[in-house]
């Protein structure tokens, strides 16, 4: 059996390891209430940036659609401008050759 002197150093040095135990877990929970703040946070941030995203995303999708719009006008303008070149190349043909049939006149 063991004697009660070795029974006493026993119990103090298992109230010692459980005292530090106590004070470990109370620095973890400090920790682990620490921890879980900064993912709130961090859950905040990123949740702040996926907005952004979507909005940016959001923007350039319309931006994209003007871009479209304004093409199709620039196209139209080009095919407008086509025709008036057309006009003035088939004008400038009749003026050649009515100046020609001037001087063949001549």
């Amino acid at each position: 059996m063991a004697s009660l002197e070795d029974l006493e150093t026993r119990v103090t040095a298992l109230e010692e390891q459980m005292q530090r135990i106590r004070q470990d877990a109370a620095a973890a929970r400090v920790l682990a209430g620490t921890a879980d703040r900064d993912v709130s946070e961090f859950k905040q941030i990123l949740n702040g940036h996926t907005k952004v995203l979507n909005a940016m995303r959001e923007t350039q999708v319309e931006q994209g659609q003007r871009l479209d719009l304004l093409e199709s006008k620039f196209d139209q303008l080009d095919a407008k401008v086509d025709r008036g070149f057309t006009k003035v190349n088939i004008g400038i043909e009749q003026m050649s050759r009515l100046l020609q049939q001037v001087i063949d006149k001549d």
